[in-house]
């Protein structure tokens, strides 16, 4: 079985080199991102493994099928990056759907924490010997009232988590889980209701037509002055522009983000010593009230270790014509 893994990073390498030993799988690492200029390098392998950042579109999907692959795997939940519907009848698609809902839900609660009570900067201050407290103030978690948007595995420990805090949960998902939100002592309500009184806004929903820019003028108008947005999800779930533009007038208090509308070029990528800038994500870097890091919420031990794990099963089952449950359907 021949592999062509793609967006390959040390980290991948090294944790998949340690799972496949189990699997005995041919696989090359290429450095390089997916997409329609470098799809022909995929000539004679059989499986394709992708990441968050790959292009897999209906052009590059059909460069694939001409070269013979026969399965794309995700090392990832989330497919929007992968043209399904056009895949459908020429080459199967399987995802890792539940690598650690708790690595990415406590990455979320630590961006809060760092952005409202300050930590970045106190850090900053205290290595230079300054330890006035002046510009450092927070405020209690406890009391306030946290919208959730979407309640999925991360959603649910976010939530979790968040009660622990003692807060008010408010949430909203296309297929609510009532009973959960009995057990945990939150309500689903609409998106206006979340938008209009939350103190804080979590985003943990997939990206679809009708999830982008779901965060935009309109919606942020509707919000709270001094409200706190997070995203660890997907970064075209807000409008990027009307995002900068809003921030300019002050009436959000705090911005983190781990995703960006445009994150493919600079993401988990060092642009230290590059002239390559965009201009809307230097902005946001500028700004005080935003904590901003490199799609790392996943970034954990146990979530790497999944993840290897999961998609090498995934291609095992595939290929011996057994059930996997994580094959993508359209």
């Amino acid at each position: 079985m021949k592999i062509a893994f793609f967006d390959t990073k040390p980290y991948d390498k090294e944790m998949f080199d340690k799972h496949n030993r189990c699997y005995g799988f041919e696989i090359n690492y290429f450095e390089t991102k997916l997409n329609v200029e470098t799809a022909l390098l995929t000539k004679g392998y059989e499986v394709v493994c992708v990441f968050v950042n790959d292009k897999v579109d209906s052009n590059t999907i059909d460069i694939l099928y001409e070269c013979g692959v026969k399965l794309i795997v995700l090392r990832c939940a989330g497919y929007n990056n992968v043209d399904i519907a056009y895949a459908k009848d020429k080459i199967l698609i399987a995802r890792v759907p539940e690598y650690s809902p708790y690595a990415v839900a406590e990455h979320a609660v630590a961006l809060i924490l760092g952005l409202n009570r300050k930590i970045y900067k106190a850090y900053q201050r205290v290595k230079k010997y300054n330890f006035t407290l002046n510009g450092l103030l927070g405020f209690d978690i406890n009391g306030k009232t946290v919208g959730v948007i979407g309640t999925g595995k991360i959603g649910k420990v976010f939530i979790k988590i968040m009660k622990g805090f003692g807060t008010n949960v408010l949430a909203y998902d296309v297929y609510p889980d009532n009973e959960y939100a009995e057990q945990m002592g939150y309500k689903y309500t609409t998106l206006e209701d979340i938008y209009s009184n939350s103190d804080i806004i979590s985003l943990h929903c997939p990206l679809t037509n009708e999830t982008e820019h779901m965060i935009n003028i309109n919606t942020m108008n509707m919000m709270k002055n001094g409200v706190y947005i997070i995203n660890t999800s997907r970064g075209k779930l807000i409008n990027t522009k009307d995002l900068v533009d809003v921030l300019k007038t002050g009436k959000i208090g705090g911005l983190a983000l781990d995703v960006y509308e445009e994150e493919s070029d600079y993401f988990q990528n060092d642009m230290s010593n590059s002239y390559l800038r965009d201009e809307e994500l230097s902005v946001l870097i500028s700004m005080p009230n935003v904590l901003i890091t490199s799609h790392q919420a996943f970034f954990t031990q146990e979530a790497l270790n999944n993840i290897a794990h999961e998609t090498l099963e995934n291609i095992k089952l595939i290929f011996l014509n057994e059930k996997c449950k994580n094959i993508i359907e359209y």
